[in-house]
């Protein structure tokens, strides 16, 4: 038998007792891996060696996991601290467990939110109750973080992180007893799971046979080069067989976001269903983001807890006058013979005020009104698919900056019937057709209703809308004399139903999954 240099080198550093990866038999042959791990294909097609996989779930810690491993995390902090000041006892303020605690900065906001959902108390009116039956000291998730810091400094056996094998990584046994608290700390940014697979190489009894008879070195080529062409040396060469099934580095190249495919994808079906986009500006004035759409300039989600204001500038000069005085005698005296209005502040300094927009329906005043495109003639069907921006909190379905399918049909004799097909229809396009609504209230809107869709993996209806049919309060003021109902969906959320992922920042920031953005496909 003949078998390349590579092929033989393997072939004799190989055991037929003892299993060894292929960066072992790379080290002792003095080959790289790639090509240790092609010698090592070939001869498993020869029948010689056999190669297994083992595939690991390796866990190590971030940055902000190392500093809580080394201390506390925030939440046992704040429970400990709230033990100290008796609210095992009675509730008491919050601030008070707060500065007891030591906490302070972000760290607050991640000891509130953990509080609950581990069980440690209660937090409500401003007040924090303890449950005098906890024990920190043996919560699951801080002593996670302890061993993995443990075992990345070589002071913690890898069998205490590996039950299942002595002297593997971590990720085994104890990955999987552990599986919950894992994934609850990989969404909290404290560590991060690399999935990472292991070949081994061990010499079969063909082997064993072939070595003991003894193997001849062949002089093959690997490759076909221009000085073989030119020298026709080529001719009498031997080539080593092409293996289809050898390592290769897998080249990453750049690619839309799945976000972004599915925006796409929803234009082509809102075109397709007769629709034209609309664009406007991402900074406007409140005139166009809430004052044209009936809301009262006390409201509080006018306030800077609900939206960004901008600095400089921070006011808008051409305002229509006409339609500022329309807009004014809506929102102060109402619309029509049985119009009533707020009966409160109105300030043209406020409607001059710019924000960023907390919603796109921005967008359908400034056409309704005539100002982007000119005046409109019904029927109409406008729609647009931009960010709008919202100073929330964020969560698994809130985030500060999102996309908005905006969508308006202007037509006389509109009804909630023609809202709903319009949904269903759409919805349709894209898998989901389980659609429930509820009634609710808007201020530019009635009837109003919001949109819920079925979670594909937890069952639980996730709210993907809200619509309605304005009300003649915003449309009279823009000289708008027909029925319009519009609608404003949330991107993002048909992003969940259609891909089954539980919380929106795993498509968004640093929690996101590169593997899902690179081979996600956008679901027609």
């Amino acid at each position: 038998m003949r078998l390349p240099d590579a092929q033989l080198a393997v072939l004799e550093a190989a055991s037929a007792s003892n299993q060894k990866t292929i960066e072992e038999l790379a080290k002792e042959t003095s080959l790289n891996s790639d090509t240790a791990a092609g010698a090592a294909f070939a001869l498993e097609e020869e029948g010689l060696v056999e190669v297994a996989d083992r595939i690991r779930d390796v866990p190590s810690l971030t940055a902000e996991g190392e500093q809580y491993a080394s201390s506390n995390l925030p939440e046992n902090d704040l429970y400990s601290a709230a033990i100290r000041e008796g609210a095992d006892m009675e509730p008491v303020q919050i601030n008070q467990a707060i500065n007891a605690a030591g906490i302070e900065g972000p760290q607050v906001e991640i000891a509130l939110s953990n509080y609950a959902r581990k069980g440690y108390g209660s937090i409500s009116g401003g007040e924090i109750s303890a449950n005098p039956d906890m024990d920190v000291k043996n919560d699951a998730e801080h002593h996670i973080l302890q061993d993995l810091d443990e075992w990345a400094e070589g002071t913690l056996p890898r069998t205490t992180i590996d039950s299942a094998e002595e002297g593997t990584e971590p990720g085994d046994g104890y990955m999987r007893s552990s599986e919950e608290v894992y994934k609850q700390l990989e969404h909290r940014g404290l560590i991060e799971r690399e999935v990472s697979t292991t070949r081994s190489v061990l010499l079969t009894d063909d082997g064993v046979t072939a070595l003991m008879e003894g193997i001849e070195t062949a002089d093959t080529v690997g490759a076909l080069t221009p000085e073989m062409l030119t020298t026709g040396e080529w001719r009498d060469a031997d080539f080593a067989a092409y293996n289809v099934e050898a390592d290769a580095e897998r080249a990453q190249a750049g690619r839309l976001h799945p976000l972004r495919r599915t925006a796409e994808r929803v234009t082509d079906v809102l075109v397709g269903m007769g629709f034209e986009e609309m664009d406007g500006p991402h900074a406007d004035a409140e005139f166009w983001i809430n004052d044209c759409l009936f809301m009262p300039q006390d409201h509080p989600a006018r306030t800077h807890w609900d939206q960004f204001t901008l600095a400089d500038p921070d006011a808008i000069d051409d305002l229509p006058d006409e339609l500022v005085a329309g807009v004014e005698h809506a929102h102060r005296e109402g619309v029509g013979p049985d119009g009533d209005g707020y009966h409160s502040p109105w300030s043209t300094d406020v409607a001059r005020r710019l924000s960023l927009r907390g919603h796109t329906t921005s967008l359908s005043a400034r056409h309704l009104a005539g100002v982007a495109t000119g005046d409109l003639e019904p029927p109409q069907r406008l729609f647009s698919v931009e960010k709008v921006y919202r100073n929330d909190t964020l969560d698994a379905t809130h985030l500060l900056e999102f996309f908005q399918i905006e969508g308006l049909v202007m037509a006389e004799d509109l009804s909630v019937r023609d809202l709903m097909g319009t949904f269903t229809e759409f919805y349709a396009q894209f898998g989901i057709t389980d659609l429930e609504f509820k009634p609710t209230y808007n201020p530019y809107t009635e009837p109003s209703f919001e949109l819920f869709g079925e979670h594909p993996t937890t069952g639980e209806l996730v709210e993907i809308g809200n619509s309605g049919l304005f009300r003649p309060e915003m449309l009279d003021p823009l000289g708008v004399d027909c029925d319009v109902m519009a609608w404003g969906l949330a991107l993002e959320r048909l992003l969940m139903l259609t891909h089954g992922f539980e919380d929106i920042r795993d498509v968004h920031g640093t929690l996101v999954d590169l593997d899902f953005l690179r081979n996600a496909e956008v679901v027609y």
